[in-house]
């Protein structure tokens, strides 16, 4: 079974490879990149390593990334995703909401609409009672989503092997 989630705007469905050109256009854009990892844009190998991971990641488990797909136009504009922050040791167990749009649909509430529905999944279907998002702390777009979607500031971190300073806000059920 195919999971798909519909909003006002957008379709959110699992990410596949097939969708590593679209993809591209967010990992490759300095700006969408700056507060992710160590900050620098993707190879286009790098995101279609990525898009299939991602895609052999819902095979496995039933959730994960979900491109977000303007329903106007059938344009990924971004996406929405459930992950395990292994990169940041010192918060698992834990379930990580996450989001990301491309620069030209920027200011347009997307990212909150997609993590809204994806945080919805994540407490209904999944059973989770509770999420976290990492957000890098000069990320101050990202943490107005966390805030509109009554996240709250559980912590102030840095991320080990980047020395990112890191804010981890969380929502229970």
């Amino acid at each position: 079974m195919t999971v798909e989630l519909r909003t006002e705007r957008l379709l959110l469905r699992p990410l596949t490879a097939g969708d590593a050109d679209a993809m591209h256009v967010l990992n490759a854009d300095p700006e969408v990149m700056r507060f992710i990892g160590s900050g620098a844009p993707l190879a286009i190998e790098d995101t279609r390593a990525r898009t299939a991971k991602a895609e052999a990641h819902w095979d496995a488990h039933g959730w994960g990334v979900f491109a977000a797909v303007e329903t106007a136009t059938g344009t990924l504009v971004g996406w929405s995703a459930l992950a395990t922050p292994h990169f940041l040791p010192e918060i698992l167990p834990a379930t990580e909401l996450g989001w990301r749009v491309r620069r030209d649909r920027w200011g347009r509430g997307y990212a909150p609409e997609a993590a809204r529905a994806v945080m919805g999944f994540a407490f209904g279907e999944l059973g989770l009672d509770r999420l976290v998002s990492c957000i890098h702390s000069q990320n101050a777009a990202s943490i107005r989503v966390a805030e509109k979607l009554g996240m709250v500031l559980e912590r102030e971190t840095t991320v080990p092997g980047f020395a990112v300073p890191c804010r981890v806000y969380e929502r229970t059920a």
